[in-house]
Formats: C-alpha cells, structure tokens, sequence
C-alpha cells in the first residue's frame, strides 16, 4: 500500500481539496512508493493563513524562548537523523551514508541559529545629540516561503528555516514533489520540539504552490534554490510583486589541477566531487581543467579510481556495498545520456561510459553509472550544459592563465576549486577568479554555517546569501529609532525650529 504525502498546517496534516496528486518513486526499484498532494490556490491560502495567524505571536516571543525551541530541535533531530536519512534515501536514491552527510550538514545552521540572540543585538549611541540617543534594532519580516529543490530535501530547506524561525518568522515550505516526505517529518518534528503550531508550514505542489507563494500579498520573501531558469522566473515574479528574494540558481563548477598539485589528492577529490550524490548537487565538480603537462597522467588516476565505484541501491546496506545510488527520476536519468550521446557525437573522448552500468542489488530502478569525458571543448554541449549528473568531462588547457580564463568565461560562478601546492598560485587564484565559493585543495566548498553559501553571475537572482550573517539580515528588517526624554530639571527654551534640525 502505498503512503499519502500531504500539506502541514496549523500543526497538523492537511489533506488538501484540490483533488490532484503525483507519483513519488523509489528510483533504486522504479516502484511507486507512495504519492503526494498538489495543491490548489484555496489549499495554498489555507497553508500561508496558518502561517499569518501564527507569526505575530511567535515574533513577539522572547528570544530565550524562541532559541530554547531551536536547542529542542536540534536534539530531537540529531537522536533521529537515522529515521529522516531513511526517507531521504527511499525518495532520492542518494547512498545512506550521503543521507546522513546531509543532515549533518543542515544541523550546522540549526547550531548556528541557536545563537540567533547575539546576531539580532542591535546598536546603541547615548547623546547622539543634546539629550537625544539613537538605537538600531532588527526585527523578523513576517510570513517567508522556502522553495527546495529535490537534491537535498533536508539540506537545503535547512539553509533557510532555522534562521528564519529563530529571527521570529512563520515559514511555508514548499518541498519538491520528488521527495516530499522529508518535508512533513521536520514539521513533525518542529511541533515536538515546542514550536507554536504554525509557525512551520508545508505546502506540497507544483507550480501552483510556487505562484501562490511568489504573488500571495502575506509573504513577504521567498528564498529558492533550483536551476537558473526557475531561479530567474522566481526572482522575477516575486521581485514584481514586492517581496525580498534569494534565489540560488544552477552552476557549473571547475576544478583546475596546476601540475605542482599532488595528483593523487585531486583524482580522489575529482572522483568524490564529481560522481557524490550521483552528481546531484549543485556543487558537484563537472569540469577537471587540466594542465597539459599532467593531463594524462591524472585523466588515468581518476579513470583508475572511478572503475572501483560500486553503484547500488543505497539503502541495501552499508556504504561499503553502494559509493552511487541512481537517477532520482527514469526522465532525468534519460536526458543525462542523452547529454552523453551528444558528447560523444561531438567528439569528445569517452574513458568511462556509464550508460552500461550494472547496479547491484537493482535491476529497474534509474541508474546511470559514473561517466568520464577527455578532449572536451567548450562548444560542446556537454560542457554548455548544467547536467547535474555523474558526468566529468575533462577540459585540457596550457597554462594556470589559460585555465582561470576557462572559468571566468563560464556563464556561472558557483563553485571552483584549484588544486596546487604553490601557495602563491593559490592566493593569485582567489583573487583572479569570478566565483562567489573557493576551494583551494578542497573540491566542495561549501562554507560551514556562520559563513554565506552561494555564488555570483547566473548562480544567484537577488545580493544575499544563505544562512551565516547575510541569512540573518535577510530574514530581518532594520529599525533605527532616535528617542529624547526631556530633563524636567534643563527644559530647552529654544520654542519653534523650523529649519533643518541641527546635530549639537
């Protein structure tokens, strides 16, 4: 039998009436393992009602209360991150372990929002002027939706909702239809943990739910993670219709391996960044830009590493028995060999095809093992582009110059990453290149949690960033009050003034 996925509102589930639902598949088997509620415009205003009845109390809770339910929830959650990294990996097919990574990860801005008190201290000046004094305070905006996307369901709503909650907001998420699940277990959880029911909202759909969060007068910001197109349509309507918006959108991200780097080092991190999380993910590496010098020896470590993958269901066992689950869809899986297809129709050398991969444990779910590119140009589509699948294609250039010039003329600057033991190089590429997150000898650079995630150029709609001191002021508006109290003792007896008031 399978499971019925609905809306969360005012603490509870909430079927819905629209009367449509989705499929939701487990894509290790290709079983439908359950489906999920679409909502209608009326369960739409229902969900973001919830959260506009809820707010106005909860942001006047004091922030010893508030910071004391984030602290319940981040217990609860981390007693149960094995029961939520189940659901995860039923859903997206990503390996357990990366389930587990994930939250993991996403408990790091719980942590950091359960300091939320120190972030939202305002200023204060005391005789600014003859007995006038000045303070500046940050104050929650209101009702904020939370669009994810489904490579990371618990992630990435993660980046967001803590922070928001914590700054005194009522949120409504709207998860992927994909893996929907993971989003009515944290509500689930938040209402354990002592939140006021609604404050957390879930609002499952497609892109009714979207439109109703981007154009609904009640909210007033939207934070998005997804491809560009969808980033670019979000910021616009929202933007259109007066909210603040964060809208993280799609990358393609360069690793480029100087011939001074230990090449050992990068073929392992090329091999994790590239094919983790089946390459699912927005920062996974996609291109390897290499030095011609070094460009066949490391193209063969990295070929050498990737024949040892074990692709597989990773709920079967342990990690030791899966590195790669599959495809998260049977359609995504399709358009990444096709993508495959065209590379290798336009020339480009194919050292490992995964298109012929035999998965163990599964013989019907969507897989798609890890598939290694060399020769590749960037006219080709491969490189152009975002495939967000186990696809590395290896780019070969001349110089450290040469390679900084590849990446700076990519359309996206998300991630990047060199690999070298010259300190001078690496310093000079942190500077050289125009990507918003860096990793010198490391592949992934995500920042940890009290620093900003996110990218520059067509990887971000909007100037903010997730979580860190961005996310607070996102989530927050600033106040600055100017305040006198008249000494009965020195009454001013300047009478009417009424020219520009003077500073003295």
């Amino acid at each position: 039998m399978t499971s019925e996925i609905v809306h969360w509102a005012d603490g509870a589930r909430f079927a819905g009436s629209s009367g449509l639902w989705a499929d939701v598949t487990n894509p290790a088997t290709g079983q439908v393992s359950g489906r999920v509620a679409l909502a209608g415009e009326s369960d739409a205003a229902h969900v973001i009602a919830s959260a506009v009845r809820a707010q106005a109390a909860w942001g006047e809770t004091s922030l010893a209360r508030r910071t004391q339910v984030l602290f319940a929830f981040r217990e609860l959650l981390n007693a149960r991150k094995g029961e939520l990294a189940e659901l995860i990996t039923a859903e997206h097919g990503k390996v357990l372990s990366d389930s587990v990574g994930e939250i993991a990860r996403g408990l790091e801005v719980v942590e950091f929002a359960c300091g939320i008190s120190h972030l939202l201290k305002g200023g204060h000046s005391e005789g600014a002027s003859t007995g006038v004094d000045v303070h500046s305070k940050r104050v929650p905006l209101g009702v904020v939706g939370i669009i994810s996307p489904f490579n990371f369901p618990a992630m990435v709503p993660m980046w967001f909702f803590p922070i928001a909650i914590a700054a005194g907001n009522a949120v409504v998420l709207k998860p992927s239809e994909k893996d929907p699940s993971a989003s009515i277990w944290l509500a689930a959880l938040w209402k354990e943990a002592g939140l006021p029911d609604g404050v957390f909202n879930v609002l499952q759909g497609d892109k009714v739910a979207v439109d109703a969060l981007l154009t609904h007068d009640d909210v007033a910001a939207i934070s998005f993670v997804g491809s560009t197109p969808i980033a670019s349509y979000v910021y616009e309507t929202a933007s259109r219709h007066g909210k603040r918006v964060q809208a993280l959108g799609g990358a393609k991200n360069h690793m480029l391996v100087l011939p001074d780097a230990d090449l050992d080092l990068a073929a392992d991190a090329a091999v994790s960044a590239g094919y983790g999380s089946a390459g699912e993910r927005c920062m996974a590496i996609s291109v390897l830009v290499a030095v011609d010098s070094i460009a066949d020896d490391l193209v063969a470590r990295v070929a050498e590493r990737t024949n040892t993958l074990v692709i597989g269901d990773g709920a079967a066992g342990s990690e030791k028995e899966a590195d790669m689950g599959p495809l998260v869809t049977r359609a995504h899986r399709d358009r990444i060999a096709g993508l495959i297809d065209s590379g290798e129709a336009a020339g480009a050398k194919v050292v490992i095809d995964g298109r012929t991969v035999e998965a163990r444990g599964a013989a019907d779910g969507f897989w798609l093992g890890p598939t290694l590119f060399d020769n590749v140009t960037p006219d080709m589509e491969i490189y152009t582009e975002e495939i967000f699948g186990p696809v590395l294609s290896v780019v070969r250039v001349s110089s450290y110059a040469e390679g900084v010039e590849l990446i700076n003329a990519n359309a996206y600057g998300n991630g990047t990453a060199v690999f070298t033991n010259d300190g001078g190089a690496a310093r000079r590429f942190e500077k050289d290149v125009q990507v918003g997150m860096i990793g010198v000898n490391v592949p992934v650079p995500v920042p940890v949690a009290y620093y900003s995630f996110g990218g520059w150029k067509r990887s971000l709609f909007g100037d903010t960033h997730a979580h860190g001191t961005e996310g607070v002021h996102f989530f927050t508006r600033g106040k600055v009050v100017t305040t006198r109290w008249i000494d009965p003792a020195n009454r001013p007896t300047d009478g009417l003034q009424l020219g520009f008031p003077r500073n003295v």
